[in-house]
């Protein structure tokens, strides 16, 4: 028996298997639908953890949208995604949302492999009006595509890309939907003059006194080519199915509906929180208490924090920056004690990259928290703005790695190799938390030109902290265990997966040296060039894709001579595919980079070392002939 058929509380939402089934309904159902809609979704993300409460915020909008809308032929894109909780379970999906960011579970955002009513896949912001405008256009030229409707919000319009589609959109004049969610809520609270703007034409909905803009007040977006609607309150279902009906009759070029909304609408304990319960573990519905692990250490991200406001303290001139993710970057910590010095630019990674770069030209000493995965949305500014000037831009780079059940898309694979690739970068890697504090220190006083060190999301192991960092000597490891048959050259923090390996293959009888690179650029050649000379076997391990870390030292080692028979090499990273959300511990499995697979790949070598030494083949009349036969020579 399906789930879905043990449920006796929502028996409008039971009768739901495609979007379809809600066209037959009566309005006064769709509104009975909605309530059980939001019970739904509270008591899914109760089990599951995920975030609760921008999908609570577009409860109504989302049984509109499909009362109204031929989805999947019409094509419903949510910016972002991770609203999209509602939609998934009206879409086919109900059993699935039970095993939600779970490994082999659906996943927390859109994503097209997943579902013909996910039409295009989206986990970063700002994303939806270019991508919707192109289904419009292919449309226009003869695609078996019917209306498009993007749903963004108002924190995502803080992005340049979202400004670009609107210019576009407005240029071409093609018919597009666009429904802007505005809860005055993003992930951190908004900041910006769009914010102010929309606050002006969201004020009498706001106040209760209208659905119409004050007088006075013309919108942005009338400037640019659309057709303004609203705002409109976005929790009035019976109003949104009217407003929609008509504009779908009516509308012959781009629109825009303007929707004031709550985040965490209809939960009391979302309402009342600060972040609206934006991302949420497991929690008791009654009392929204949330399920959290006891922690063995701090979160890398509150180490980092902490340990720039230490150095802050002493130094005026750090500032900070963070687009959008005050809380996710720890930035809000560092607000707390030098709010003068920190700035929220919104949804605008180009935008926060250049402005540091700015910052450093004038003097001060910049820090730009972002995430790995968001960090690739402002390369052309690293490269162009930081890099070709050689500016002393600080990047703290957060997320590095495999991080969990928001999957592929927030995964921060990539960085070691799109900034090591850089002139004049400097690059770290925190082994642990203690290491951060260090690290933190040695960027703060890096003023040679552009640095970056990266660390995982989560909490560290616990060890000893420094009360304040030390500066590291640039481009300099250090060697934690000494063997002397096996090297393990470590780039973050895989540190304590060799150390496990270490202690396995010791067991064995073989002999094992453990390293922290510390660095990847400038690497630290004479401490990779002791390992190879003293040592049959080098594994480099990296919490990133192919062409990072360990291709560097595989660089140096050939442009040295040194890949000629001397010793043997293996270099292990990310594999060469997306790894889909799980624990963080399923995905580092299923990348096989824990101490199982490193004790596994260093056996192997050292027996394919030995075959090769002894292996005979074919005498073919050269030199190196024994008995009729030659011998290849150890790697």
């Amino acid at each position: 028996m399906s789930l879905v058929s043990l449920s006796s509380q929502t028996p409008l939402l039971d009768a739901i298997q495609e979007p379809s089934d809600l066209r037959g309904l009566s309005d006064t159902d769709l509104l009975g639908l909605a309530g059980e809609l939001r019970s739904e979704t509270i008591d899914v993300v109760s089990q599951t953890g995920g975030h609760l409460g921008s999908s609570l915020g577009v409860i109504e909008l989302t049984v509109a949208i499909h009362a109204v809308f031929d989805t999947p032929r019409d094509k419903l894109i949510w910016d972002v995604g991770h609203q999209c909780y509602p939609h998934k379970l009206l879409t086919g999906r109900r059993e699935a949302m039970r095993t939600l960011r779970k490994k082999g579970g659906a996943s927390g955002f859109t994503r097209r492999a997943e579902s013909a009513h996910d039409p295009f896949g989206a986990a970063h912001s700002s994303t939806s009006i270019s991508a919707g405008l192109g289904f419009a256009v292919a449309r226009d030229l003869g695609a078996d595509i019917g209306d498009v409707i993007c749903v963004i919000g108002d924190g995502a319009l803080s992005a340049g890309m979202a400004f670009e589609a609107i210019n576009n959109a407005g240029a071409l004049g093609r018919r597009i939907f666009v429904i802007l969610n505005d809860n005055a809520m993003s992930i951190s609270p908004p900041t910006g003059a769009l914010s102010t703007h929309l606050d002006r034409l969201a004020a009498p909905v706001r106040a209760g006194s209208g659905d119409a803009a004050p007088a006075g007040v013309t919108s942005l977006f009338e400037q640019m080519g659309f057709a303004y609607h609203g705002p409109v309150d976005g929790h009035d279902l019976t109003g949104l199915l009217d407003t929609l009906r008509h504009l779908r009759q009516t509308a012959d070029g781009p629109v825009l509906l303007h929707a004031i909304t709550r985040k965490g609408a209809g939960y009391v304990h979302a309402e009342r929180a600060a972040d609206k319960l934006h991302g949420v573990s497991p929690f008791d519905v009654a009392t929204g208490t949330q399920a959290k692990a006891r922690a063995v250490g701090p979160s890398f991200t509150k180490v980092f924090a902490t340990a720039l406001v230490a150095e802050a303290e002493q130094d005026p001139r750090i500032v900070a920056i963070t687009a959008a993710m005050a809380g996710g970057t720890g930035i809000d910590i560092f607000a707390r004690s030098f709010p003068d010095r920190t700035f929220d630019v919104g949804i605008a990674e180009q935008h926060a990259v250049t402005f540091a770069a700015g910052l450093a030209a004038g003097g001060l000493r910049p820090f730009c928290a972002i995430y790995s995965t968001f960090l690739q949305r402002a390369y052309d500014q690293i490269v162009h703005d930081v890099a070709l000037q050689g500016l002393p831009v600080r990047f703290a780079i957060d997320r590095a790695g495999l991080v969990g059940a928001d999957g592929p898309t927030h995964a921060g694979s990539f960085d070691i190799g799109y900034l090591a690739n850089l002139p004049g970068f400097t690059v770290m890697a925190a082994s642990d938390e203690a290491e951060l504090v260090h690290m933190v220190a040695t960027a703060a006083a890096h003023d040679a030109g552009p640095i970056a060190f990266r660390y995982p999301r989560g909490e560290g192991s616990g060890i000893d902290m420094p009360v304040r960092g030390t500066v590291l000597p640039i481009g300099r490891g250090r060697v934690i265990e000494t063997g002397s048959t096996v090297a393990l050259l470590s780039f973050g923090t895989r540190l304590g997966q060799c150390l496990a390996a270490r202690q396995a293959l010791e067991a064995q009888g073989i002999s094992v040296t453990v390293a922290d690179a510390r660095f990847a650029k400038p690497l630290d050649k004479a401490l990779i060039e002791d390992l190879v000379s003293r040592h049959k076997l080098l594994v480099t391990l990296e919490e990133g894709a192919t062409g990072g870390f360990g291709a560097l030292v595989l660089h140096h080692l050939a442009a040295r001579g040194m890949l000629d028979g001397r010793c043997g090499l293996r270099t292990m990273t990310l594999p060469d595919s997306f790894i889909s959300h799980a624990s963080p511990d399923e995905m580092y499995a299923a990348a096989r980079l824990n101490a199982e697979h490193i004790e596994r790949l260093v056996l192997g070598a050292l027996a394919h070392s030995r075959r090769r030494h002894a292996l005979p083949l074919p005498y073919d009349g050269t030199n190196g002939t024994v008995n009729g036969s030659r011998t290849i020579a150890a790697e």
